[in-house]
């Protein structure tokens, strides 16, 4: 498992119940199955889990922390958020992490905040 803080600012925190910070537990992404080789050794050791990556964490985020208006936030046709919401792993822009794919370590922090604002 991994764990990852949330946090949610610019307006986006109303679609959690007004909760700012939110402890997510995300279960690591399944592997391929490694493949015997012949010569009647032992088989191999299961591969190791793949990372969590941030679409699985808005996957998650949206299916189960979002209380209402899922799609404010992001569709579920695809793994990526609304245009206008910003994406930081670590106080660093997603886009230089890798977007959906950026791998995720225990005790990340991804924050969530919306640029747009009415007025």
């Amino acid at each position: 498992m991994t764990r990852v803080t949330v946090r949610f600012a610019g307006g986006l925190e109303l679609l959690v119940g007004g909760r700012k910070r939110v402890d997510v537990h995300l279960p690591p992404a399944p592997s391929a199955t490694a493949v015997g080789v012949g010569g009647g050794g032992a088989p191999p050791p299961p591969p190791a889990p793949a990372p969590a990556v941030v679409g699985d964490l808005i996957a998650h985020v949206r299916a189960e922390v979002i209380t209402e208006r899922h799609d404010a936030f992001a569709t579920a046709a695809d793994a990526g958020v609304r245009p206008g919401i910003l994406v930081l792993i670590n106080d660093v822009d997603w886009e230089l992490e890798g977007t959906t794919a950026a791998a995720l370590a225990d005790g990340d922090v991804v924050s969530f905040i919306s640029t747009l604002h009415g007025g």
